[in-house]
């Protein structure tokens, strides 16, 4: 019997909670509150602060499953990013705790903000299992991105992100919109080969947030959904840009959608690959779904 399968009907769990407190440094008293409405609902709390890069990752490792029931992530979609990297394909449940600057992954699965029903989810929430994406070994819940979008990512600063948010995103596009050269690159997905300027490889519907880039793409669905950006340029790049704010860009010609299970994309060496909103990898890239379902702990 898995550990997914073997979780108690009601509280009582024990659960390792992974907390990055640079995430979290402005949500410090929500925290508190969180793991106030956890104790109080009877389970069993180990908080494992961060200190570094890749400490997320080295927990969800080091986590014995035979004296855990599920780990908590708190923290951003970077931190839950490193954490599914590290359980590798370990049974143990993942819920989250979204203190970050999107907190894609928590919109996607409709967990809201309050305190109480993120208690209520890890005390009693059941596993459902999903789907993830590999980048050349490196795994990836939401998104994957390379091109543009990727470009943006690798520019933000960490310590501006720390400070400024979604805001340090939004400069780091105005500075990689004056300095991109807009390279071709070419994506073979299923065996049909395009020529694009960037593309995004989502897992889920949801983007940066709670915009909307690939609408048919579910966690549950055993298949990645390639958005296919054709046209290179600034002016094309700040329209494709301002439709996805607006919730339509499917509408244009020049973006297509193409469901898959196996990408390769080429041309471009070195360039960067973004997973989840950090960097993961680099090109020449495969792009494939994970061997193993990952169990995420749901609300409702």
């Amino acid at each position: 019997m898995t550990a997914s399968e073997n979780l108690p009907e009601r509280a009582h769990r024990r659960v390792l909670v992974i907390h990055n407190p640079t995430a979290g440094w402005r949500r410090r008293r929500r925290f508190e509150r969180i793991l106030s409405a956890l104790i109080a609902a009877g389970v069993d709390v180990d908080v494992r602060p961060t200190t570094q890069r890749g400490d997320a990752e080295m927990y969800a490792r080091e986590a014995d499953e035979t004296r855990l029931d599920a780990i908590a992530v708190a923290g951003g979609d970077g931190t839950i990013n490193e954490v599914v990297n590290g359980l590798g394909d370990k049974a143990l449940p993942l819920a989250v705790i979204p203190l970050g600057t999107a907190n894609v992954l928590a919109h996607e699965i409709g967990l809201g903000g309050s305190p109480a029903e993120i208690a209520r989810t890890i005390a009693t929430g059941r596993p459902q299992q999903i789907s993830v994406g590999v980048v050349n070994g490196r795994r990836f819940v939401m998104m994957a991105g390379f091109g543009f979008d990727a470009h943006v990512v690798a520019q933000v600063k960490p310590r501006v992100k720390k400070f400024l948010g979604k805001t340090a995103y939004v400069l780091s596009t105005l500075r990689t919109l004056i300095a991109f050269t807009f390279p071709r690159y070419r994506v073979t997905v299923d065996g049909d080969t395009f020529e694009v300027a960037s593309a995004v490889i989502a897992n889920g519907h949801f983007y940066g947030g709670t915009f909307v880039c690939a609408p048919d793409a579910r966690l549950q669905d055993p298949s990645l959904h390639v958005v296919l950006f054709m046209k290179p340029g600034v002016f094309r790049t700040i329209r494709y840009a301002v439709w996805l704010a607006l919730g339509r860009l499917t509408k244009l010609p020049d973006v297509k959608i193409v469901p898959a299970t196996d990408i390769t994309v080429e041309r471009v060496d070195h360039d960067p690959v973004q997973g989840d909103g950090d960097i993961l990898a680099s090109l020449p890239a495969r792009i494939t779904l994970a061997p193993a379902a990952l169990a995420l702990l749901m609300p409702g």
